[in-house]
């Protein structure tokens, strides 16, 4: 298998979805010790209105582009605060960079990582060490721009994800909410961060699952 089809790209936002489902009350842990503890029940939420939307539109037709600007408007129209600005930012970005495509070439894939991160980056104006989710997404979409097997740059993009969340636990948060605690969000991981792992995580695990369909 080359390239993925509208349909097999709505199975890599179920298994994203998946994976937050499951990390839903770990995440909302997280988020408790520095924010209001919704950031499970909003990443869980929003993917699954991705999938809800996402496959209705693949049912309709729309192309690869199409898609990820479905998919960004449900998770804006399903999350509000600041996580539902930032990945509906995230997946319109990726539709611009894939617009008028039919397929999503496998090569392709880990070039999500860079297109999430410039949504994020220019929606939420976070820098390196401010203790959000671009600690996360920054790194990992660095990672992935290194040339190689699309495996080999997602590996690399998640190993830079996992290190890029669990620096934020030595960080003092300087936006969103968790800022106004000040040194007390000293020694916690960024619920954000750890959210953008599970994301770039499962997408790797989709990648997987399509590359294997190709082994005889």
């Amino acid at each position: 298998m080359t390239a993925l089809d509208s349909h097999q790209i709505v199975d890599l936002f179920r298994v994203i979805a998946r994976r937050l489902a499951e990390a839903r009350a770990e995440l909302g842990a997280l988020d408790g010790a520095i924010g209001d503890a919704d950031h499970g029940n909003s990443m869980a939420d929003g993917f699954a209105a991705v999938v809800r939307a996402s496959a209705e539109a693949a049912t309709r037709g729309s192309d690869v582009g199409d898609l990820f600007v479905v998919a960004g408007r449900s998770f804006l129209n399903a999350v509000g605060a600041t996580t539902g600005p930032l990945y509906a930012s995230a997946l319109l970005r990726a539709g611009q960079r894939f617009a008028g495509q039919k397929t999503l070439a496998i090569a392709d894939l880990p070039d999500l990582l860079a297109a999430f991160a410039a949504g994020i980056s220019d929606r939420g104006k976070a820098r390196p060490g401010d203790k959000t989710m671009m600690d996360v997404w920054g790194p990992a979409a660095r990672a992935a721009e290194q040339p190689g097997p699309p495996r080999d740059r997602m590996a690399r993009a998640l190993r830079a994800a996992e290190d890029g969340r669990d620096a934020t636990r030595t960080m003092v948060a300087s936006v969103g909410r968790a800022a106004r605690l000040g040194e007390r969000s000293l020694g916690h991981v960024d619920p954000g961060a750890a959210s953008a792992v599970i994301v770039i995580a499962a997408l790797q695990e989709g990648l997987a699952h399509h590359l294997a369909q190709d082994r005889p």
